[in-house]
């Protein structure tokens, strides 16, 4: 098993962990994959190595795969069956973490449930909503597989409380909150007014972050009548048929670090049409780069914006949510972001952990 990658340091007021204390994550979304998921766990288990745990996260990289269908770009592990078990011996975790409802995952809770071991998991994404707008089956379904799912979880660790209320509406039990926050660090407004000039495009700049998927319903912000320009940011099965499909939008493909932050800094307002997220890491992300953003009043942006912050717009009609968000003020967007702190997300994902008594 090899170190997780480092990432930049947030020294926070956590208590230091039992000594040797190990806690071992598994992940269907893991590295080389780049989606809010990832980069959540990237920055958790660094920041519980700072305070002195063991951490390790068991992902696809360490298996056999095949491409999911769909999404040729996400591996999926076909061996994790009879090898995923000698991992977890291996690893002898004080503490074990299923992120996903994937093939890795599913072998981890046969194991934890016929070994009798205590685990956690966690719930990142409106997959039933997902599924029945790709293929028509009721969400209800999904919805009843997922709950089986969790059902052995001592916790299951969810984003917002709209979230997890929507879960306990659908018979979920055991829910606590797991929040996200945001490297105020790296994520900063632009140095000056020139510095978000780099692309060359109309103004005002409405600007996408995120994967260029089905699920993310990008389409209905392509459709929007907008003045200015539309920016889109990131990779996905999608990205070439928007490209032939919308000929005058700027699609720059995926980016990373500050290549990343450059093009938040560029944008003059954030468009976020999901209704399947659960928080929407990206939301926070451009907020700290001081870019207003317009959404749907859907879980996600209720949460994060609410009716009320002053930084975002909330409207079915997204177009004039749009319109609306360009008059709100960068430095508010910037100082409401600078309330999503990491160290609560550490504390609430410490606290939801479940401690093996016994190896």
């Amino acid at each position: 098993m090899r170190p997780i990658r480092q990432q930049r340091r947030e020294f926070i007021d956590v208590q230091p962990p039992p000594e040797a204390m190990r806690i071992l994550i598994i992940s269907d979304a893991w590295l080389p994959q780049i989606n809010g998921v990832v980069r959540t766990y990237q920055r958790t288990t660094t920041m519980l190595m700072d305070h002195g745990y063991t951490v390790d996260v068991i992902g696809p990289d360490q298996f056999r795969t095949v491409p999911c269908p769909t999404y040729p770009e996400i591996r999926l592990a076909i061996d994790a069956w009879y090898r995923l078990g000698p991992m977890i011996r291996a690893f002898a975790p004080d503490a074990l973490h299923i992120a996903t409802e994937g093939p890795l995952g599913s072998a981890a809770r046969r194991y934890c449930v016929k070994n009798r071991i205590p685990f956690t998991t966690s719930f990142h994404t409106r997959f039933p909503e997902y599924v029945e707008a790709r293929c028509g089956l009721p969400a209800r379904i999904t919805y009843g597989w997922m709950r089986r799912f969790h059902a052995p979880a001592q916790r299951v660790l969810v984003p917002t409380e709209s979230m997890r209320q929507t879960l306990v509406d659908h018979g979920f039990t055991n829910t606590a909150i797991w929040g996200r926050g945001v490297d105020t660090e790296m994520f900063v407004p632009a140095d000056s007014p020139g510095d978000r000039d780099f692309l060359n495009l109309p103004r005002p700049i409405h600007a996408y972050v995120g994967r260029v998927a089905v699920e993310k319903n990008i389409r209905q912000f392509l459709d929007l009548e907008l003045e200015g320009s539309k920016l889109v940011v990131g990779d996905g099965p999608m990205l070439n048929s928007l490209r032939n499909d919308y000929p005058d939008v700027h699609f720059v493909g995926a980016k990373q670090g500050d290549d990343l932050v450059r093009h938040y800094q560029a944008a003059d307002v954030f468009v976020f049409p999901s209704v399947t997220d659960t928080f929407g890491l990206v939301l926070i992300e451009a907020l700290a780069c001081g870019v207003p953003v317009a959404a749907l009043p859907v879980t996600g942006p209720l949460d994060v914006i609410g009716p009320a912050s002053g930084v975002g717009v909330l409207d079915t009609n997204l177009a004039d949510a749009a319109r609306r968000a360009l008059s709100l003020s960068r430095d508010d967007c910037r100082a409401y972001a600078t309330t999503f702190s990491w160290d609560r997300s550490l504390r609430q994902f410490l606290e939801g952990l479940h401690p093996i008594q016994a190896r």
